[in-house]
């Protein structure tokens, strides 16, 4: 009986350091130190919530610069990769499909989807290979649209890691502020 209770009492120490005042106490430093990261690095814009510079979302419209393909449709509770191999038909065909909508020039980041289907960002070759169907569909000159596509383009991370990339949610938000 007696190493029942032993038990026991560590048991709800234990739940209690690592369960309750480790996540409280990382939660708070998370939140005093790196406030913006910690709440999901939300993008508002006059007190509404537009998304995540995190997380991808749909677009469509010409106007806009569309982000790579998502196997789970850009959902984030069933996210993941579509686990389609090389050799699977299934993906040669969607990324037929996506090339002949997008052209055969396209990059490998706007055929293919990202391991989680929620990548934010596209190459600036992606970006670039945009700009003249956004231009046109704005009414805009490329020049114009080449300018803050230059401007969005996001460099390695501390100077190194990884590749430069252009987040296309800000990307598209920064077109909306034109007009």
């Amino acid at each position: 009986m007696k190493t029942i209770l032993q038990s026991l009492r560590i048991y709800l120490i234990l739940t209690l350091l690592t369960g309750i005042l480790y996540p409280l106490a990382m939660t708070g430093v998370a939140q005093l130190l790196f406030p913006k990261q910690a709440n999901g690095s939300r993008i508002v814009e006059n007190g509404k919530l537009i998304g995540s510079d995190l997380l991808v979302q749909k677009f469509e419209s010409p106007r806009y610069f569309w982000p790579r393909p998502s196997s789970a449709d850009y959902a984030t509770v069933p996210s993941g990769a579509s686990n389609k191999g090389p050799t699977s038909a299934d993906l040669k065909k969607s990324i037929d499909e996506r090339r002949a909508k997008i052209g055969s020039a396209a990059p490998v980041d706007l055929l293919t989807a990202s391991g989680s289907g929620l990548d934010p960002h596209i190459s600036p070759e992606a970006t670039r290979l945009q700009i003249s169907r956004v231009a046109a569909a704005r009414n805009l000159s490329v020049q114009q649209i080449a300018k803050i596509v230059d401007q969005a383009i996001e460099a390695p991370q501390l100077g190194f890691l990884g590749e430069p990339r252009v987040n296309v949610l800000k990307l598209n938000l920064a077109l909306d502020q034109l007009r």
